[in-house]
């Protein structure tokens, strides 16, 4: 009997600790990935969420509830979590890496990371859920990988609607990848240009070995130019001799012959001549793309042939500059992904209007294209984040309509200090912020006038107490597995001993 006892109670412990790991598992949100989560915020941007504060029902969040409704996890202290449990974090200001659906934070408030400079937050009632680019409205100071979200380390990822490929940890951007005989290329933005053919392929690079951490890192940032170095310079120039423009040594050095070749495939493609190898190099690896043709010049006459005609050869002292024809003008397009020195004009003409605050770099990032929808509301344009005549003409005349000083911004931005300085010394409440201040983009004003149809469709039907979220659900399910549990062992112990009576009675009666 005392051997029974023990195999029952090894039985329940076994059972305990079955019980608890099905729990963890559960609750670590293996299931939830980093794009996943990235597109769960998405929708609930477009979706037009409302801010109830302690909420993490899907339609009424607050901050930490937007990433809760997905993934579960630590509401209360989610930075310090992903520290204390060993993720990967590390400071805004020192860039955050290319990976879909971290997290960030700041005192009293968190977000979710997108992509390409861009995030996502449920940031009050006055405006819920919001979507725009890092460094607008959020002083973030930290980025983190969730301790309840997986994050790919190699191989393909899906995010809302496109193909990425991550190698050691980030997606790559502005290169190409040979995967199972298939060469794949990939944007600014690291969406690969057509569907993969294996999602479980490894990719294989013609990277030399050899090389410096540094340098294949450099050569999987931004476009390729004067001075860049590598496997990606290296292909370039094959390209450029392939067709023509090029008859320099292969040696993956960007120099002053690889950048003449490239901009002259650059003029006879008909597209922005600067030399720069950016979303344009798309065009270069074409199957269509144009061979170099000799541009015939005229010939330069002698002073014999001068004289004859008594006309002098004209000398410019300096280049001459021509003023934009109308067909030149009608070709004025400028998208995400393109990178230009016009498009450095465009920056600095929307930072004097007080709709860019970043330093103009010549890429179309996405806050330029943010920018550019916010000066494309503002001035009654169609709101599509693309510099085209219209645009274009708009943005450079007298007319232009300049980005609205909000009235009251210090002492709003006093107050919004103060809400975060009292959330975040709240032990039990979650970490958000109520701001006060008026919305301050375009996208901020729209997300407001949603969230309030929102929550005014959800005030009568939502519980207060659901979306504080007080049921847990994770106990309710480990304790429903030990009830079971119990039962079972309660039922065989009760077997054993009626069995055992019985064999004590017939013995009785025997004797």
């Amino acid at each position: 009997m005392k051997t029974f006892k023990k195999v029952i109670s090894i039985i329940m412990i076994a059972a305990l600790v079955a019980s608890v790991f099905v729990i963890s598992t559960v609750s670590s949100g293996a299931a939830c990935t980093g794009a996943g989560l990235a597109e769960w915020a998405l929708n609930a941007y477009y979706d037009g969420w409302s801010y109830v504060w302690g909420g993490s029902e899907p339609g009424a969040v607050d901050c930490s509830g937007l990433i809760y409704s997905y993934c579960g996890g630590n509401r209360t202290s989610m930075l310090d979590d992903a520290k204390a449990n060993g993720r990967d974090w590390g400071y805004v200001s020192s860039g955050i890496p290319r990976v879909h659906g971290l997290g960030l934070s700041r005192p009293g408030h968190v977000g979710v990371y997108i992509a390409d400079g861009m995030e996502v937050d449920a940031r009050g009632s006055d405006y819920g859920v919001c979507y725009e680019a890092i460094g607008g409205y959020n002083n973030w100071d930290c980025w983190f990988k969730l301790t309840a979200v997986s994050y790919p380390d190699n191989g393909w990822e899906e995010f809302n609607g496109n193909s990425y490929y991550y190698e050691n940890g980030e997606y790559i951007v502005n290169t190409s990848r040979t995967i199972d005989g298939v060469t794949y290329y990939f944007d600014s933005t690291g969406a690969c240009s057509s569907k993969p053919s294996s999602s479980s392929a490894a990719a294989t690079t013609t990277d030399n070995s050899s090389k410096s951490t540094e340098t294949k890192a450099a050569e999987d940032n931004g476009p390729l130019k004067s001075g860049s170095q590598g496997a990606k310079v290296e292909a370039l120039q094959k390209r450029l001799q392939e067709l023509g423009y090029y008859n320099g040594t292969i040696d993956g050095d960007f120099g002053e012959m690889t950048e003449t070749a490239f901009k002259l495939f650059q003029k006879q493609a008909g597209l922005f001549v600067d030399g720069i190898a950016g979303a344009d190099a798309d065009a270069l690896y074409a199957d269509d793309a144009p061979a170099y043709v000799e541009e015939e010049t005229a010939p330069k006459k002698n002073d014999e042939e001068l004289a004859e005609t008594g006309v002098e050869e004209e000398t410019p002292t300096e280049p001459e500059v021509e003023e934009a024809t109308e067909e030149e003008i009608d070709e004025i397009n400028y998208s995400l992904g393109d990178y230009s020195d016009e498009i450095v004009t465009i920056q600095e003409r929307l930072n004097t209007l007080g709709y860019l605050e970043t330093q103009p770099d010549g890429e179309f990032g996405a806050q330029t294209e943010t920018a550019v929808k916010s000066f494309q509301n503002m001035n009654e344009l169609t709101e599509t984040g693309v510099v085209d005549e219209t645009t274009y003409n708009t943005l450079f005349s007298d007319e232009a309509v300049e980005m609205p000083v909000q009235e009251k911004a210090e002492e709003d931005n006093a107050d919004d200090e103060k809400a975060d300085e009292k959330s975040a010394g709240s032990v039990n409440a979650p970490a958000v912020t109520t701001p006060s201040t008026a919305p301050n983009t375009e996208v901020e004003k729209k997300t407001a006038q949603v969230s309030a149809k929102s929550l005014a469709g959800v005030t009568n039907s939502v519980d207060m107490q659901k979306n504080a979220k007080t049921t847990n659900y994770e106990f309710i399910l480990w304790l429903g597995v030990m009830i079971v549990v119990m039962l079972i062992t309660f039922a065989i112990v009760f077997t054993v001993e009626k069995k055992k009576q019985r064999k004590a009675a017939a013995g009785r009666r025997f004797y």
